[in-house]
């Protein structure tokens, strides 16, 4: 399958349930998922988590990514730190389509004890169906990615 069908896949030991089930979602509509995450639940570092899946994303081996943690603040913290990744953590669908569309986010973290299985999935859904528009939002991107002001 070629990158633009894969999508990278990590957690820490919050978030195994979570990430697993939205592997198998993924795959249902086609997708390829790339789980890298952790599959016992022993303390495991998050932050090694969200640069190892957003290394993935920046290489070009995976066209999006996903990351959970506990609250989805942290992993998203650590997969921002890496050049060229812009992710957004969601508790909502329209946060979720936004990024996309405005942010042109290529990862995705999400909260494992802050939302639900059923909205995760309407999340994930929201940020898969979505497409950067382009435009004025490609300039903010730029000022993003560019040098700190």
């Amino acid at each position: 399958m070629t990158a633009s069908k894969r999508i990278v896949l990590s957690s820490d030991h919050a978030a195994i349930a979570m990430r697993q089930t939205i592997a198998r979602h993924i795959e249902a509509q086609g997708w390829e998922a790339v789980d890298i995450g952790p599959v016992t639940p022993e303390s495991t570092h998050y932050p090694l988590h969200g640069k190892a899946a957003a290394e993935k994303v920046a290489s070009g081996d995976c066209a999006l990514g996903i990351v959970l943690c506990g609250t989805g603040q942290g992993i998203m913290m650590a997969a921002n730190k890496v050049s060229g990744i812009r992710c957004g953590v969601c508790f909502d669908t329209f946060s979720a389509r936004m990024i996309r569309q405005h942010n042109d986010a290529n990862m995705l973290s999400l909260g494992a004890r802050v939302i639900g299985e059923e909205l995760a999935l309407s999340i994930v859904d929201a940020f898969l169906g979505a497409e950067f528009e382009g435009g004025r939002h490609a300039t903010r991107v730029a000022m993003i990615e560019g040098p700190a002001a």
